[in-house]
């Protein structure tokens, strides 16, 4: 059921939970033509610094990792909250994340960014629920063009 009383909009957002959910299946099936048949050619994954080997560049790049996480650490993902804003083409989902083999959770969320055009991912965004890197003074999104994108790289004059 949809809040959004345009056609329009409400069919975007069905349309962007069924590409969301259609990704994780695919992930947790490792399936590489159900995981690349949600995302842009170009889509990018960020984690934080240090996580993964870096960004997941390209369609391929993003399925061929998950399927190579589900064979060595049994993982499985659940979706466990979901928000679709399709007026901008951006959604928020919490999930949790279970290594079976290495028998550890981790929770997190990621901000999902849809090319108008397709209606595919073009980018995801993943924030991790873990301890902060003690030895690292900027903790942020590696490869993340923050400046570019217009986040701010200190507070405002006269803050604490």
């Amino acid at each position: 059921m949809s809040f959004y009383t345009d056609p329009d909009i409400a069919r975007r957002a069905e349309t962007m939970e069924q590409t969301i959910r259609t990704y994780f299946d695919g992930c947790n099936e490792a399936d590489s033509g159900k995981i690349m048949s949600c995302l842009t050619v170009e889509a990018v994954h960020y984690f934080p610094p240090r996580m993964y080997r870096g960004p997941f560049r390209g369609a391929r790049t993003v399925a061929d990792r998950w399927i190579e996480a589900v064979n060595e650490m049994g993982s499985y993902w659940s979706i466990d909250t979901l928000l679709i804003e399709p007026i901008s083409y951006r959604a928020v989902m919490e999930w949790t994340h279970f290594k079976t083999k290495h028998n550890k959770m981790l929770r997190g969320d990621e901000w999902y960014e849809f090319d108008p055009a397709s209606g595919l991912i073009k980018e995801i965004r993943a924030y991790y629920a873990s301890p902060q890197a003690s030895d690292l003074t900027v903790l942020e999104l590696g490869d993340f063009d923050y400046a570019g994108r217009g986040y701010p790289a200190a507070p405002p004059p006269g803050a604490r």
